[in-house]
């Protein structure tokens, strides 16, 4: 049966059915533990900015470790590195349910981020990989698909399990899914041949120090941007955490234009698709996350609208992102990306414009609701045709680490948008007489609070537009990528 499944020309559905299941569950661990955090808070007596590393942990291990698992995939393997995330995320979860104390729970949250960071780095590249290039946008369509239903499912799991069994069976459920998918990961997926090896068969070796600086850099740019306003952007631990990573990130820059084998290929930006792509999917996040983020403290402080009515408000806008991806990665595969991201970033900022001209204090939830399914559909139009244009510029050797790429894209781009939009919305309410907080936003102080959401999202908008010139002067399809040399010599020109 296993010969016949390899053999069916329906078997890049094997491939990403499998990896589908181990998508899914990673994306609704976040969602729902995000739901269990006030049970398991009373259940160890402790407070919420101890029981929030619950979360925190598992997202900083997630993007710290994105791209050193990429390019480790990309030389060991990447059904084997796959496979072990599989396992570290099914033993850390068991961990995490059997947790006597704070910090045991954390500590095993960590370990299962590590073991995120392996199924979600590498899924993407086995996925594409399974398809011909000419089906590249509906792969990435499809797993778009996954991922926004994985959002959904994760609260609406989470609250089930929490209110009918207790938090820890959020953990617990892992256990029956994860031995299924690691079962059907070892039948079906094909071993494959490492892809940085050297024309002798030689193991080309791994860049730790890469792999370090890179995490330094990331892990810092995190802490400071999620902790600035917290701290205060001025204060002596925020400014010496930016410019450690001003520091690092020099010297990772430096330090990966001289390695022979490097942990990520900085020559592949010389290509027009490739750094012109990247750029314009942080600028599209970016401008994204921010409605997503404030849109519940507007309902629910304003309108005065329940938890569980928020919760069912924004299911809409994540249908719309699973309905569009697929059918807008089909249509790039047909008629090419330009037109499609450039829509979609179309979309995107006319949503942010929209409100910035129009939020008053009173606004009806429905045009919130709208905004957020325009931005979605506009994300949903925009993400695949995108990635599939990065990816079409790159050799298949390197699709690990420049999937852990794309991801690493997001998660940055998610975090800065809250971090600056959330700055710029508590500044405006404070020149305005109110207290500087998300947590003093109330009816008395609604017209400070959306003064400051109308400035935040006129300068999304505008971060937007920015993202569509981008996507325009991109162009369209080019010739096939040139294979990069294994030991570039300083200074080589990279061509296009």
């Amino acid at each position: 049966m296993l010969e016949a499944i390899a053999r069916s020309p329906r078997y890049k559905w094997w491939v990403f059915g499998t990896i589908a299941i181990g998508i899914f569950f990673s994306v609704v661990d976040h969602g729902s533990v995000q739901i269990a955090l006030p049970e398991i808070e009373a259940n160890f007596g402790t407070d919420l900015p101890t029981v929030q590393w619950v979360v925190v942990g598992y997202a900083l291990a997630i993007s710290v470790l994105l791209l050193p698992v990429g390019k480790l995939a990309d030389m060991l393997g990447r059904k084997r590195v796959y496979v072990a995330g599989l396992v570290v995320y099914l033993v850390s979860a068991i961990v995490s349910g059997f947790a006597v104390n704070m910090a045991m729970l954390i500590t095993a949250r960590v370990c299962q981020g590590i073991g995120s960071a392996m199924i979600q780095g590498i899924a993407m590249a086995m996925i594409i990989s399974a398809f011909p290039s000419n089906e590249r946008g509906k792969a990435l369509g499809s797993n778009m698909s996954v991922v926004g239903s994985g959002a959904i499912a994760g609260p609406a799991l989470g609250g089930l399990l929490v209110s009918a069994l207790g938090w820890r069976w959020v953990f617990f459920v892992n256990v029956p899914i994860g031995i299924i998918t690691i079962l059907a990961s070892v039948l079906i997926l094909e071993r494959g041949q490492p892809a940085a090896e050297t024309a002798r068969g030689e193991y080309s070796g791994f860049d730790w120090l890469g792999a370090v600086l890179s995490g330094g850099v990331l892990l810092l740019f995190l802490l400071v941007v999620s902790n600035g306003q917290r701290f205060g952007w001025t204060s002596y631990l925020v400014v010496g955490g930016a410019f450690l990573f001003v520091v690092l990130a020099v010297a990772f820059v430096w330090w990966e234009l001289r390695v022979a084998v490097p942990m990520l290929q900085l020559r592949l930006f010389r290509r027009k698709l490739v750094a012109m792509g990247v750029a314009a999917g942080w600028l599209s996040f970016f401008g994204g996350s921010a409605l997503r983020f404030m849109a519940p403290f507007y309902l629910q402080r304003l309108l005065g609208l329940s938890p569980r009515e928020v919760g069912l408000l924004m299911i809409p806008a994540a249908i719309c992102m699973i309905v569009v991806g697929p059918i807008s990665g089909r249509l790039s595969d047909r008629f090419g990306w330009r037109g499609l991201t450039m829509s979609g970033m179309v979309l995107s900022a006319a949503a942010s414009f929209t409100l910035a001209s129009s939020l008053a204090d009173d606004s009806p939830a429905l045009l919130i609701i709208a905004m957020l399914m325009l931005q979605s559909t506009g994300i949903g139009l925009f993400n695949s045709p995108n990635n599939s244009s990065i990816f079409s510029a790159v050799e298949p050797s390197s699709y690990g680490v420049v999937a852990a790429l794309t991801q690493l894209v997001r998660n940055s781009a998610n975090v800065l948008g809250v971090a600056l939009t959330t700055t710029v919305v508590v500044t405006v309410m404070g020149l305005r007489g109110a207290e500087p907080s998300l947590d003093a936003v109330s009816p008395q102080i609604a017209d400070a609070f959306v003064a400051g959401l109308r400035v935040a999202f006129m300068m999304l908008g505008g971060c937007t537009t920015l993202g569509l010139v981008i996507a325009f002067l991109r162009g369209e399809r080019s010739r096939p990528a040139p294979q990069l040399a294994t030991r570039p010599a300083a200074g080589e020109a990279l061509s296009d």
